[in-house]
């Protein structure tokens, strides 16, 4: 099957498998996946490093503006290598990092300020310029890409959420606490649905995916049926 060089952009809230199937996606149809998620985690590690937000998000706005738009600004960019996409500032790899807890509790009041949105932005126009590109974040589909070719809304049950996110964080050697972890989670919903700039929302043209109860398998027959018939594509 022929897909055309569009972009793919995915939205949803925290552990509905965006990324995933993000992945399954690229991986089944050849397309280039930048994560946007994990711009926004590079950058709160970034402002953790560097002392701008203290351990009750209070943020110095100030002193981070300085930071990304100075010539000390993070070089934020992604690699490929076998094991998948990898998120690099400079030439350290910080996959690993920006994954724990730690930046999870504090990834969501970084990305509501203004012009740290904007410091990403620009980095993923830069990289999904060529099209055929899909993209998964918060805010993708009506805000980064507006135009995208194919929107796709992602949700899941929320004891559902929760637990993927709970074996994801067992599986990288962390100890998660479950309530911590459904704690988290209301908390980012909260603020990533109320934040001022480019909330959370589905957009009107979006499909909309509940994958509570699918596998992988499931969810690419979905997304293969989809393409079908949104580009009249014949197998």
């Amino acid at each position: 099957m022929t897909i055309p060089d569009i972009i793919i952009a995915i939205d949803g809230y925290s552990s509905t498998g965006k990324s995933t199937l993000a992945k399954l996606i690229a991986s089944e149809f050849s397309f280039l996946y930048l994560d946007s998620g994990a711009m926004y985690r590079a950058v709160t590690l970034f402002a953790q490093e560097r002392g701008l937000i203290d351990s009750a998000n209070n943020i110095d706005e100030k002193g981070l503006k300085a930071a990304l738009e100075g010539p000390e600004a993070p070089d934020l960019r992604f690699e490929y290598s076998p094991e998948g996409s990898q998120t690099f500032i400079g030439e350290r790899n910080v996959e690993k990092e920006i994954r724990t807890m730690a930046v999870s509790s504090q990834v969501s009041p970084i990305a509501t300020v203004p012009f740290v949105r904007a410091f990403v932005d620009d980095k993923l126009h830069e990289f999904g310029r060529k099209g055929r590109v899909v993209m998964d974040g918060r805010d993708i589909g009506t805000a980064v890409f507006p135009d995208a070719q194919l929107k796709i809304f992602v949700v899941a049950r929320d004891e559902v959420r929760a637990q993927r996110r709970f074996d994801e964080m067992k599986a990288k050697g962390q100890d998660p606490v479950m309530e911590e972890v459904m704690k988290n989670l209301a908390e980012r919903d909260y603020i990533d649905s109320h934040r001022e700039v480019n909330p959370l929302r589905q957009a009107e043209d979006a499909f909309v995916l509940d994958n509570s109860d699918m596998n992988f398998h499931e969810e690419i027959v979905w997304v293969t049926g989809l393409l079908m018939g949104r580009f009249d594509i014949r197998s």
